[in-house]
């Protein structure tokens, strides 16, 4: 498995629609792996292929600590219950965080990493990041549903950082990657 680069706010494919997958290939397969281990090297609990410079329609999600790791590919949200306000934070917008309504209870249908339909409930934190990553899969970010001056608040605290991340690149570094080896291994 391979740490991959995440891409960060202003990276135009942050805002493109994906592609659905075809067939579930080994290729695919590596790629979700890649994810998984990205996302956790970056402390995250969801990752969308966008964020890793790709356009498949496909997602990691693990709001469990590793207890269940779901691999989406595909997915759509098929039904919607309630809603529910909550801070969200994203990978590829360090350190800015909103809250944001969403619907309390979502239903999801996907393929699994390998192929196979799956149905998935979520409510609470997994409904939240479910919706969350399937928003980056049609190119909508977090900030979008905030309101305009929160958003621009957002905005202005991303400008005074996003120096650090040239060509719209973060980068995790070593350090990052061993100390999420050393939690797992705890």
């Amino acid at each position: 498995m391979s740490v991959l680069d995440i891409r960060v706010l202003g990276d135009p494919i942050l805002r493109k629609e994906t592609s659905p997958v075809a067939a579930v290939t080994d290729d695919l397969r590596r790629l979700i792996d890649d994810m998984f281990e990205t996302m956790h090297a970056a402390r995250g609990i969801g990752l969308a292929a966008p964020q890793v410079g790709r356009l498949e329609r496909v997602a990691v999600v693990d709001v469990e600590g590793g207890k269940q790791p779901l691999a989406l590919v595909n997915p759509e949200i098929v039904s919607v219950e309630g809603s529910a306000k909550g801070e969200e934070g994203c990978l590829s917008i360090p350190e800015v965080y909103g809250d944001v309504e969403r619907s309390a209870k979502v239903v999801v249908r996907a393929l699994d990493r390998d192929g196979r339909p799956i149905e998935v409930e979520g409510t609470e934190l997994l409904a939240r990041c479910l919706q969350h990553e399937i928003d980056h899969l049609h190119g909508k970010l977090f900030i979008d549903y905030l309101s305009v001056l929160k958003r621009r608040a957002a905005l202005d605290k991303w400008s005074k950082q996003k120096d650090q991340y040239p060509g719209y690149i973060r980068r995790l570094t070593a350090e990052d990657v061993a100390e999420h080896h050393r939690d797992e291994e705890l």
